[in-house]
């Protein structure tokens, strides 16, 4: 089955690997939009915009499912290019809150765009999610993408995003890395965490793509 996969550049990759190692007998396509990086600082309308060129493309090729790569084009696209595009199958990625939530750490900090921080699912996300007694704080990285993109200071922008929260840094249990990009630095974010376990959804992705392909090989022809 031909799968699409797309992000503002790089940071997907991480998402279509983790999903390779569950499926590796898929064809996949893989577009890096470099040219729009960072999605964090786009409106709403023109991500949609944005989205659905990439999603018009990879239809061209053949694809019957697409990953968007990107919390923050989730976050705010996914939904409209579901009703867009009724003939294909979306698989999203979210800022792994439930996930960080569930295993009962005391204190959370979700890293995020600041598109992806702001947007209304990602509040959802947190009021559906916190348990009693729990923090969460949502910190937005503004630039941050775009540095681990570029292959910039990645050290100097971890710090000017961080500086908010540095003093408590070892207080925190759990830090959601709500941006594909993150993980691909995912040691030096841990070095200003050293108590915290770092978690991204991209396991749980993999398992939806999965579901996705299962349920298309079961509908009617």
């Amino acid at each position: 089955m031909k799968i699409g996969v797309f992000d503002s550049g790089k940071g997907g990759t991480t998402v279509l690997e983790t999903i390779k190692r569950f499926l590796p007998e898929e064809e996949y396509y893989y577009i890096a939009d470099s040219k729009n990086c960072p999605y964090g600082n786009k409106t709403k309308s023109e991500l949609l915009e944005i989205t659905s060129g990439i999603v018009d493309e990879l239809k061209k090729w053949g694809a019957e499912i697409v990953v968007v790569a990107c919390n923050t084009a989730t976050t705010n696209c996914i939904k409209d290019l579901r009703d867009k595009y009724p003939e294909l199958k979306f698989v999203g990625v979210e800022p792994a809150i439930k996930l960080a939530a569930d295993t009962g750490s005391r204190k959370i900090l979700v890293m995020a765009t600041p598109g992806t921080i702001k947007s209304e699912r990602t509040m959802a996300l947190l009021n559906e999610n916190r348990k009693i007694g729990q923090e969460i704080r949502l910190l937005a990285c503004p630039g941050l993408a775009e540095t681990i993109e570029n292959d910039g200071d990645v050290g100097l922008a971890l710090r000017n995003v961080l500086k908010e929260v540095l003093a408590e840094a070892e207080e925190y249990d759990s830090v959601v890395l709500g941006c594909t990009h993150y993980p691909l630095i995912r040691n030096k974010i841990q070095e200003f965490f050293p108590k915290a376990v770092l978690i991204d959804g991209n396991v749980a992705v993999a398992k939806q793509v999965k579901r996705a392909i299962d349920e298309i090989k079961k509908s009617p022809l």
